[in-house]
This record gives structure tokens, sequence and C-alpha cells, in this order.
């Protein structure tokens, strides 16, 4: 088992705090955003902009995308910070404080400030993260269609709407 070194621990903290903000600030900038502003930015042309219309094509399929990163990172998270502190405190004590000081760090830097980031921001950051956010869906794509599915059919099931975030989308 890798030994996690104090510095070691502080950058992998640092790394996954701000992957959870990307992922965070992005769910905000791109569902904040007017459809007929996509549409038309993509229309010139530019590639992000096609990109990200791209993207918006299937809501669900991106907010899952969106979703799973973002829970990936943030369990990873609360795991690495909890292994380290059971090696400096009793299990009960580590467990709690990883708890609590995860959690805090996440409210905080990994999606209030994000989020009000990507809503002040959305125009620009959505075009920036177009591309990170598709190679993401790629990358987990096998783990994006389990929980696509999964979540269409059970909404379907419990007689939900299974485009929940169209509501969102049309202004």
């Amino acid at each position: 088992m890798v030994e996690l070194s104090p510095p070691l621990l502080a950058g992998v903290v640092v790394a996954l705090v701000s992957l959870s903000a990307f992922f965070s600030s992005s769910e905000t900038a791109i569902f904040s955003l007017r459809v007929e502003w996509i549409t038309e930015r993509a229309a010139t042309g530019e590639r992000r902009a096609v990109l990200l219309e791209r993207l918006r094509e299937d809501p669900h399929r991106l907010l899952v995308t969106l979703l799973v990163g973002n829970n990936l990172v943030n369990v990873a998270l609360s795991s690495v910070v909890t292994l380290f502190l059971t090696d400096v405190l009793p299990p009960g004590a580590a467990v709690t404080a990883a708890t609590l000081g995860v959690t805090s760090l996440v409210l905080v830097f990994g999606e209030i400030v994000p989020k009000s980031y990507g809503l002040g921001k959305a125009e620009e950051w959505a075009l920036a993260v177009a591309r990170p956010i598709a190679v993401v869906e790629r990358v987990l794509y096998p783990l994006v269609a389990l929980f696509d599915a999964i979540t269409r059919g059970a909404s379907r099931r419990l007689g939900g709407d299974t485009d929940i975030e169209e509501p969102y989308l049309d202004d």
C-alpha cells in the first residue's frame, strides 16, 4: 500500500477538490445557458459551441456524465482523507474528522463557490469545458451508459419524467 505523506495528501486533496469544482461549475454553466444561445453560437461554426450543442442534445446523459464524474471524485477524496487519518487518529475519530472535513471542503470549494463561478461566467466557462466534458463522457462511457439506463428506467417505473432536465433548458 502507498503511504501518503502530508505533502502528497495535500496535493491529492487539492487535485480532487479542483476536479469536483470543475464538474460542479460545468454543470451550472452549461445548464444555465439558453438553448437558443448555444444554437446561435454553434451556427457560426465555432468548434467549442458545436461540441457544446452536441452535449446538450441529450441533457440527461450530460447530467449523468457530470454527476458520475463528480461523485467518483468526491468519494475518492473522502476515501483518501479517511485512509490518511486512520494512520494518525483512532478509527472512529478518523471517520468523523474525514466526514466533517471533506464535507466542508466539498461544500465550499467543490460545490458552492464553483457553482457561483459557473453561473457568473456561464457562456465562457461552458465553451471552455465542452471539450474536457466530451472527453470525460468517452472515458466514463461504461459507467455513464449504465447509470443513464438505470436512472431512466427507475424514473419510468416510478412514474416520473425520464427527461426531468427539460424544464430547466427552455426559457
